[in-house]
């Protein structure tokens, strides 16, 4: 059975960190793609940042050079870094998986992702 399990969220204060993890079990994604997604409150799930099959990596542009995404094999977890935090990010945020070796902006849309987390809820105050 594939889960994929999210923890680390909780709230911090604009200008903070927080790192998520997401634990994956009963699949192995390293020869796919990984992904972290947000939904907003009334506003739809985005792709935040995505871990390619190749170990390279892709952002969305609301948060290139604060968000670090990174893949332990070892422990088939998967965290994004994020640091310079901001009101705005605030969300839900997801883990996704899937073992199709997805190139370019296709990491970053949630169509092409088979394996969900139930999500870790982040709150930024400002």
């Amino acid at each position: 059975q594939v889960q994929l399990v999210e923890s680390g969220g909780g709230s911090v204060q604009a200008g903070g960190s927080l790192r998520l993890s997401c634990v994956a079990s009963g699949v192995a994604h390293s020869g796919g793609c990984m992904a972290w997604f947000r939904r907003a409150p009334g506003k739809e799930r985005v792709g935040v940042a995505a871990f390619y099959h190749d170990r390279s990596t892709r952002y969305a542009d609301s948060v290139q050079g604060r968000f670090t995404i990174s893949l332990d094999n070892a422990k088939n977890t998967l965290y994004p870094q994020m640091n310079s935090l901001k009101p705005e990010d605030s969300a839900l945020y997801y883990c996704a998986g899937t073992s199709v070796p997805l190139t370019g902006s296709r990491g970053l849309s949630p169509n092409y992702y088979e394996n969900w987390g139930r999500g870790t809820q982040v709150t930024v105050s400002s």
